[in-house]
């Protein structure tokens, strides 16, 4: 493995010498993906230029060793930080405890394989920053957007169906709330977080069904890659957990209309 630098130009400081927190972090849920975690981290650094940003890789307990080279990187880039959890596992948990160790204003999260596209992240970034939107999405289903990358005909029937059912359910019109990439307020995220199941993979669509209030959302359209090294978590159980999911929001859905009506 090549050494790396220390950290030099991407360390801001103020008059007083105090380091300056990240603009912009990104939450990489990951298992078994240590192959994946330095071209990540090279694509993403020379993909955003005008935000401090942080990645952070959440790990469950990976046997193949990705949270030992995520602190390897990290000893040698501040930039870097590994969340390892021992004893649970779920890639909408995962991203939740991965938000939530976050300070930094806006978020987003991609997934650890290099299938989602690193160049679109400083644009739903100023999205957020400085189009006022509250979630900016990478998606598959608007022009100029494709779902080449999808391993075969199973995980594309499970996508397929999972976005028509989702559109009936969401507070807003979305393209493609099935996506795994995308950047959320994080005051915003941190406010619903009481209110998500945390089931399944699906945390975009988990989040905008829980809001009390419609959320100003953009998309932005990216091409899905191949995968570059590990094999795809997608399988039957997925759509169980979509299920379960999908369940557990109806379900509070009507206990709350219920309490409602009673104090009216």
């Amino acid at each position: 493995m090549p050494a790396f630098s220390a950290p030099t130009s991407h360390d801001t400081h103020d008059g007083n010498g105090t380091r300056s927190g990240p603009e912009f972090s990104i939450i990489i849920p990951c298992y078994n993906e240590r192959g994946n975690v330095e071209p990540l981290f090279r694509a993403v650094e020379k993909a955003i230029t005008r935000y401090r940003w942080e990645l952070i890789f959440v790990d469950d307990n990976s046997p193949d060793g990705t949270i030992d080279e995520v602190w390897r990187l990290a000893q040698a880039d501040c930039r870097v930080r590994g969340l390892l959890r021992v004893g649970r596992r779920g890639l909408s948990s995962a991203v939740i405890e991965g938000i939530l160790s976050s300070s930094a204003p806006v978020v987003a999260v991609m997934d650890g394989d290099m299938q989602h596209d690193e160049t679109l992240l400083q644009k739903m970034a100023d999205a957020i920053v400085r189009d006022n939107y509250d979630v900016a999405i990478g998606s598959r289903h608007v022009e100029g957007g494709d779902n080449a990358g999808l391993a075969n005909a199973w995980r594309l029937f499970l996508s397929n169906a999972g976005i028509h059912i989702a559109q009936y359910l969401l507070p807003v019109k979305v393209n493609d709330p099935m996506s795994g990439f995308f950047a959320v307020r994080r005051e915003m995220f941190v406010q619903s977080v009481s209110r998500l199941s945390g089931k399944g993979f699906k945390i975009l669509l988990d989040m905008l069904m829980v809001q009390e209030t419609k959320p100003r959302v953009t998309e932005l359209p990216f091409v899905f890659r191949s995968r570059h090294e590990g094999d795809s978590k997608m399988d039957s159980k997925v759509l169980l957990q979509f299920a379960q999911m999908i369940f557990c929001n109806l379900r509070n859905r009507t206990k709350a209309a219920g309490a409602a009506k009673k104090i009216t």
